[in-house]
């Protein structure tokens, strides 16, 4: 089958490897969709970073080369020996988390925390840039008929928006601020819709960007042209409930701070390159707590109900559509250099 392999920094390869076959408790899925995700490209780009390179995941037992794409949907075609709650035509999507169910947090059910904790397509075990893929049953979700496989691709990014809500103090009728709305951060605002926010500001330089969130509902700022946190707390009369930084750059980590009220919370939804310097009575004298978020746990069935309710729109969300021939000249560097680009679907079958 045609799989794209992570080699190495910018060494993304498309080549031809051996189809999965399920083991006991797995299942074969064809891939049908599969979205580009932030964490792909960061790989692509200044990796390694998830991807072991040099010794082996404890897990998968896997390392570089491996097959990259975490965020996909598709239709069973073979089962493992022991399944029970699949068969062959289901449609389906992957929950594409590793854990070792015995650490402290696995034992605690916070299998997302897991000391070895990897993600399939990052992390080994195969990936949705290729034409199958084998999982294991207990992470596997069935998807309705009204959904598209496309729509199915936008679970995985959607279930860590939904979880971030969810794992923050926000409350129906808060006021929430979204600080960048790249896919994760136009996703959010959904997952904020769906939760009862009375109101939703989005802080975004791309005006490209600032125009999708405005579409999905939010109040939009440029913070090239406004003291963002000064008109946050002008507008909500002395700071948001909840602000959400999906940037991962440090001087925005401060703005997300400043601009929550009094007793308000930060979460933290991105994955930081490098280190941010914040001061310490930014929190205290305001009593502000901050906390984060990695990934997901027990929020795919939720989401996917969510979606058969309107809520994270695919085709509100996606801006091109590829095959896997395309993959790295369309999907990697467009995401990199299009700042219109939101999210880019893979459909592996096709090979133009």
């Amino acid at each position: 089958m045609q799989a794209l392999r992570w080699h190495g920094l910018k060494d993304l390869r498309l080549e031809t490897i051996e189809a999965p076959a399920p083991k006991r408790g797995q299942v074969k899925i064809k891939v049908e969709a599969c979205g580009i995700c932030g964490s792909d490209l960061h790989e692509y780009a200044a990796g390694p970073i998830f991807i072991p390179e040099g010794a082996p995941h404890p897990l998968t037992k896997e390392q570089a080369p491996i097959v990259m794409g975490h965020e996909f949907s598709g239709q069973i075609v073979e089962v493992g020996e022991g399944v029970t709650r699949f068969q062959i035509n289901d449609r389906v999507v992957v929950e594409p988390i590793f854990s070792c169910g015995t650490c402290a947090a696995c034992k605690q059910g916070k299998y997302n925390l897991c000391d070895k904790m990897g993600f399939l397509g990052l992390a080994g075990g195969g990936g949705g840039f290729s034409e199958y893929v084998a999982a294991d049953e207990h992470m596997v979700h069935k998807i309705p008929d009204s959904l598209s496989y496309e729509q199915g691709a936008l679970v995985e990014p959607s279930a860590v928006v939904l979880y971030a809500v969810r794992s923050s103090q926000f409350k129906v009728g808060d006021r929430a601020v979204v600080f960048g709305t790249g896919p994760i951060g136009l996703l959010l605002i959904e997952a904020l819709k769906a939760s009862g926010a009375s109101e939703i500001y989005a802080v975004e330089l791309s005006a490209e960007r600032r125009n999708k969130a405005a579409e999905l509902g939010a109040v939009v700022l440029n913070p090239a042209e406004t003291d963002v946190v000064a008109e946050i707390q002008r507008l909500t009369d002395g700071g948001a409930d909840v602000c959400y930084e999906v940037t991962g750059v440090p001087a925005v980590l401060n703005q997300a701070i400043e601009a929550t009220k009094i007793s308000g919370q930060i979460m933290i939804v991105s994955i930081f390159e490098r280190q941010a310097t914040i001061h310490p009575n930014q929190l205290v004298l305001k009593e502000r707590n901050i906390a984060g978020i990695i990934g997901y746990r027990n929020v795919f069935p939720a989401v996917i109900k969510l979606m058969q309710q309107g809520y994270f729109p695919a085709e509100k969300l996606v801006t091109k559509r590829i095959g896997l021939g395309d993959i790295v000249e369309e999907g990697f560097e467009a995401l990199i250099k299009e700042k219109n680009q939101i999210k880019i679907i893979v459909s592996p079958g096709s090979h133009t």
